[in-house]
């Protein structure tokens, strides 16, 4: 898990890191708010965590820029601007959770796990799209140029789990831990099976194909 800690206060966000660090969590640090707008425009974040005074812009700026471009990772506002005002104001822009200083890191921790689990679970709701291929996890329809493709319940987790690591090399490996949730003898071409199972019904009629074999590792389904 990346969470990006938009924090000018280098003890605080020192503190902060190590801690998440310790806890196997992976940290980028902004001092202001312009380098905040740029981390967010160049790395997937998990989570944010967004101090209100900052150089530059301040957090509502960055707040709203975020929200503008459409990110629907959670959002936790840690401030020492403590009233009831300043709450409703933060999270009515957009803040998922608002936090004040000073802080026990132990409450932090167990806020920023809650809202990780929040935003993994909105992100597995939202529905999938590469090129003109759409994928609807809560109701699991596929379509592809708005035509709706039938698909068996193990091509659909086949599928479903090759757009959410697009553009990534997955090795056969890789798929039946993930798909099939057991690893299968090297010499079983089931793999190989579906995956032709998937070609003929997501790129037979398409100009532009999705599933490609990376030969000698594994498939990718490219954007």
């Amino acid at each position: 898990m990346k969470i990006l800690l938009v924090e000018d206060e280098k003890k605080v966000a020192n503190l902060i890191k190590k801690g998440f660090e310790e806890e196997g969590l992976s940290v980028d640090v902004a001092e202001d708010g312009n380098k905040a707008v740029d981390f967010v425009n160049s790395n997937d974040y998990d989570l944010i965590i967004l101090d209100i005074m900052l150089p530059g812009k301040d957090g509502y700026q960055v707040l709203k820029e975020i929200k503008n471009r459409g990110i629907v990772k959670p959002i936790m506002m840690l401030t020492a601007k403590d009233t009831t005002q300043d709450k409703v104001m933060g999270l009515d822009a957009g803040a998922d959770d608002y936090m004040t200083k000073p802080f026990a890191f132990e409450e932090l921790l167990a806020r920023v796990r809650a809202l990780l689990r929040r935003g993994h679970a909105i992100e597995k709701a939202l529905p999938i799209q590469i090129h003109d291929l759409v994928i609807d996890p809560v109701t699991r329809k596929v379509t592809r140029a708005g035509k709706e493709i039938e698909l068996t319940s193990k091509e659909y987790g086949l599928l479903e789990y090759m757009a959410r690591n697009k553009n990534r090399i997955l090795t056969r490996t890789m798929i039946a831990e993930n798909v099939w949730e057991y690893q299968f003898d090297s010499l079983t071409n089931i793999i190989d099976v579906y995956i032709n199972y998937l070609r003929r019904k997501i790129d037979k009629d398409s100009s532009r194909k999705l599933i490609h074999t990376v030969r000698g590792v594994g498939y990718m389904l490219k954007d």
